[in-house]
């Protein structure tokens, strides 16, 4: 329960920052970071790639994460399936709120030739916990910032990340 309404609130938060529009999700330049968190210029998590290849802990987290929960669906690398749609493509319009929202509380959409459901994760700790990390990590392979092999390099996970995910995790 507690993690529906952190999902919620953060939905509440970046709505009411203005940030309801797809059109927001264009463009991914970060232009500030907080506590190892980069974020665009209308407060969207988005990635990092130093010219080095080294991605910052956002996109390696999600990286993990996305291979761990949302890969089985949604093929490799964002890349889609036959039983879920390309994330990869799906981020080149969706709003971060948007994202979040389909995530916590799922999605069905029925057509005449098949019915597609996406299940509810805001009760997924392994989920919930990382949407900022999915987000990040799809979002860069939107942009085509990361390719599809593991980033090599990254960097380290911050003290305030590692605070929030065990507050989260509930440890």
């Amino acid at each position: 329960m507690r993690n529906i309404w952190f999902v919620a609130a953060a939905i509440v938060f970046v709505t009411s920052g203005g940030i309801a529009c797809a059109e927001d999700a264009a463009d991914p330049t970060s232009v500030k970071s907080e506590d190892g968190k980069y974020l665009d210029k209308d407060g969207s998590p988005t990635f990092k790639v130093a010219a080095d290849g080294a991605v910052d802990w956002y996109t390696y987290s999600g990286y993990r994460r996305y291979h761990s929960e949302c890969h089985v669906c949604h093929g490799p690398d964002g890349m889609g399936s036959t039983y879920a749609p390309a994330l990869k493509d799906s981020l080149k319009t969706m709003s971060y709120p948007d994202f979040l929202g389909v995530v916590a509380s799922g999605r069905k959409n029925v057509t005449t030739s098949q019915e597609n459901v996406m299940p509810a994760f805001g009760d997924n700790p392994n989920v919930a916990c990382y949407m900022d990390d999915l987000y990040v990590y799809l979002r860069a392979r939107a942009n085509d910032a990361v390719g599809r092999v593991r980033p090599a390099k990254h960097e380290d996970k911050t003290d305030a990340y590692a605070k929030a995910e065990t507050s989260c995790m509930g440890k």
